[in-house]
């Protein structure tokens, strides 16, 4: 027994060195493409070690739900794209919240449903169509239903929406997509929902490696790019990028939606033709990004309003198409072992708790009991 104190002692030291650092402002993509993953129970013990309280999933798996339930970890919940023309039917929006959302809200906190993913500007010429539609008619299920207040709708999108995104004060939404947008924004402004980006300066890079100086994107020192219009200066990308589509937003006659990051990385492995992916760039990006966030940063246009980021992604993915790097953009290994160091410490249980997370975290109330009672020995 006196040997296992000082064990515990360690343990309660560490977590509290992890709080404060991935509590504030950041959440977490959890991604399961993949046929290598722990189960959800072991993950919520992953993630209540890390202190993570916020966790975005890109379906409704009522294994997921069940496994965190009673865990106090708020859920986005995603509607796949496949979905978007079936849920323009009021009916049918209302069927699907009553099977994958109201059964679990009792023990799991959903707060959110994105309605598709990346669909304007995307390979689906024929889904813009349908996005708007579904999200009005899932947010009505919600109204009807008592849950509009507990529960918000949204979409998440890709920069590509973008037509101009420098300087940011002249960012500015695609021609061809304003028709879907504008209206979009009128629905963000009266159900009081977010309007989500998926934002990678990796992507930058990538495609201009020669001309794109890494440190700007990676939060590193460097001179920075000085907005002429504005006299505002950017000491990184993604916060231009953030104030692009806030610029693009307040050109269609809207300050009244908040801009949220849902999903924001860095890839540690890819292709010959990747360059910039590796374990050190990763490592840099989140770690510098988290600094960020811990500090309550806002961006240069936007000071006051604390940004929102949900990291991409919790586990690298096998099973993802297209290049190498799409399987790597993970904090994790499946095995729970640190793709690179974050500055935190996570714990993810060997054993398989096949019961629920419930009793994982039963496990762990034990420990602090036994802790207890022998401090007070």
């Amino acid at each position: 027994m006196a040997t296992l104190l000082p064990t515990l002692l360690l343990l309660l030291i560490f977590s509290k060195s992890f709080v404060g650092t991935l509590s504030l402002g950041v959440g977490i993509n959890y991604g399961q493409i993949a046929n290598n993953l722990p189960s959800p129970s072991r993950v919520s013990m992953l993630l209540g070690s890390l202190n993570i309280s916020r966790v975005k999933l890109y379906d409704a798996d009522p294994n997921v739900l069940t496994a965190f339930a009673n865990t106090n970890i708020e859920f986005i919940i995603g509607l796949g794209n496949e979905y978007l023309q079936k849920m323009q039917d009021p009916q049918q929006s209302q069927i699907w919240i009553q099977q994958k959302v109201q059964p679990y809200l009792s023990r799991t906190r959903i707060t959110c449903i994105t309605v598709g993913n990346e669909v304007l500007g995307g390979q689906d010429p024929q889904l813009p169509q349908y996005l708007l539609p579904a999200m009005k008619s899932m947010y009505q299920a919600l109204v009807n239903l008592g849950l509009s207040s507990q529960v918000y709708v949204t979409t998440a999108h890709s920069l590509q929406i973008l037509k101009t995104s420098f300087p940011p004060s002249s960012g500015a939404f695609r021609d061809d997509l304003v028709q879907y947008i504008q209206p979009m924004l009128a629905f963000h402004a009266q159900s009081d929902s977010p309007f989500l980006i998926n934002a990678y300066p990796y992507f930058a890079y990538k495609n201009d490696p020669k001309n794109v100086p890494i440190e700007y994107l990676l939060f590193e020192p460097n001179s920075g790019t000085v907005d002429q219009n504005t006299n505002l200066k950017y000491d990184n990308m993604l916060y231009a990028q953030i104030d692009a589509v806030y610029a693009g937003m307040k050109a269609l006659g809207h300050t009244d939606v908040q801009v949220r990051i849902s999903e924001t990385g860095w890839p540690s492995k890819g292709d010959a033709d990747e360059p910039g992916a590796t374990v050190e760039n990763a490592g840099i990006y989140n770690r510098n990004l988290l600094q960020r966030m811990q500090a309550g940063q806002g961006t240069p246009a936007h000071p006051s309003q604390k940004i929102d980021i949900y990291v991409f992604a919790l586990f690298n993915e096998n099973m993802k198409p297209g290049p190498t790097s799409e399987r790597n953009y993970g904090l994790y290994y499946p095995d729970g072992s640190p793709v690179y160091n974050l500055g935190v410490q996570g714990y993810l249980p060997r054993m398989d708790y096949s019961a629920s997370a419930k009793n994982g975290l039963c496990i762990l109330r034990l420990f602090g009991l036994l802790l207890g009672s022998l401090l007070l020995a």
